[in-house]
């Protein structure tokens, strides 16, 4: 057994292993439905989520995030409001953070949906809402000079994969082409009305800027969007926008707003399946990243360590450059969560590469 399965074994899965069909859903708890969309990443898939409301007296759906933009992912949606929806409009969109698996088609949806006398607004947190429309509005964005730059500053090497970096200009507005150009904000601690229930908001960092989660006390569900997984662990990632931060402590910290929830919580992840066990799967995740701080200190005893040297460390299956682009950012995110714990100091070498040594006594 792997250590991945054993992991899963400590979790409860109640519908096992059913899914969705393509265009389907799933209904989970009263007005609360499951719908799985494929994506075209190593990330195969992501979980989307129909929420019975209503809004202003009108009776219909709010959607909790989207799927990329694609034709597939169009044509599925269409599906989707033909049959699962009980001819019913969709009168609101969530969004739970602002990268394309989840925004991609809120602008579509958005505009589908709207009429002269509802207009379909989108739901989201400010700083997630600005993020997205800049990333879909500006050149280069998540590709581009200034990011092949930053992965040389953290070791990358290769002159053949900083050219890709380098000429991959427009990756996020191919997925994300537009974002409604107004939004509804959402704040942590914030109650939604949905569907006769309060969903109170619960912000989450590290892995967004100002990542949104959803829990219904009187359901005992919450939707956690990308914050808790049920497999895999939440990419936690630094990169040039914010070269300095200090990402995995901001998403350790955020893990902890979880724990008052009920144990027998309903947990709705945008990966995965559906599952019971949330206290352990928090457990589960501060002790993969404690050990794999563990093994980055250990690898910088005695040399200077960049976040490029600490990939096989960290990861240990091959890796395409689709996914080092994330894999380096997780690297740095481990070595700044321990120099700014004061475990390790930084420095640029003559090269202009940014590396970590353990702090002397």
């Amino acid at each position: 057994m792997s250590v991945s399965d054993e992991l899963e074994r400590a979790l409860l899965y109640p519908l096992a292993d059913q899914l969705p069909a393509p265009g389907g859903s799933i209904e989970l708890a009263p007005g609360v439905r499951w719908v799985r969309m494929a994506l075209p990443f190593a990330l195969d898939h992501i979980n989307l989520w129909l929420l019975r409301d209503q809004v202003d007296g009108r009776n219909g759906w709010t959607v909790v995030d989207t799927c990329i933009d694609h034709p597939e992912s169009r044509a599925l949606w269409e599906q989707v409001f033909a049959t699962q929806l009980d001819g019913l409009p969709v009168l609101r969109v969530i969004v739970t953070h602002m990268h394309p698996d989840h925004v991609g088609l809120a602008h579509w949806i958005c505009d589908r949906w709207s009429t002269p006398g509802h207009e379909c607004r989108l739901w989201m947190s400010a700083t997630d809402y600005m993020s997205a429309r800049y990333a879909s509005q500006v050149v280069n964005s998540f590709g581009g000079e200034r990011l092949a730059d930053y992965f040389r500053s953290h070791g990358m090497a290769q002159a053949d994969d900083l050219d890709q970096i380098r000429n991959r200009k427009n990756y996020y507005r191919s997925l994300v082409p537009d974002v409604p150009a107004s939004f509804a904000r959402l704040q942590d601690g914030q109650q939604v009305r949905i569907g006769g229930h309060g969903w109170r908001c619960i912000s989450g960092f590290g892995h967004a800027p100002e990542h949104m989660a959803l829990y219904c006390e009187a359901l005992a569900v919450l939707i956690s969007g990308d914050m808790v997984l049920p497999r895999i662990s939440t990419n936690v990632s630094v990169y040039e926008m914010e070269p300095e931060a200090d990402a995995l402590s901001l998403f350790l910290d955020s893990l902890e707003r979880y724990l008052p929830l009920p144990a027998d919580t309903l947990v709705l992840p945008s990966h995965g399946k559906p599952f019971k066990g949330l206290h352990t799967r928090i457990q589960q995740l501060q002790d993969h990243h404690r050990d794999r701080l563990a093994e980055v200190m250990a690898a910088a005893q005695g040399r200077a360590v960049s976040a490029y040297d600490m990939l096989p460390v960290l990861f240990k299956r091959p890796l395409d450059l689709h996914q080092i682009t994330f894999a380096l950012g997780e690297s740095v995110a481990h070595l700044h969560r321990l120099w700014y714990g004061g475990q390790l100091v930084r420095r640029r070498d003559p090269q202009g590469v940014w590396r970590f040594t353990p702090c002397a006594d």
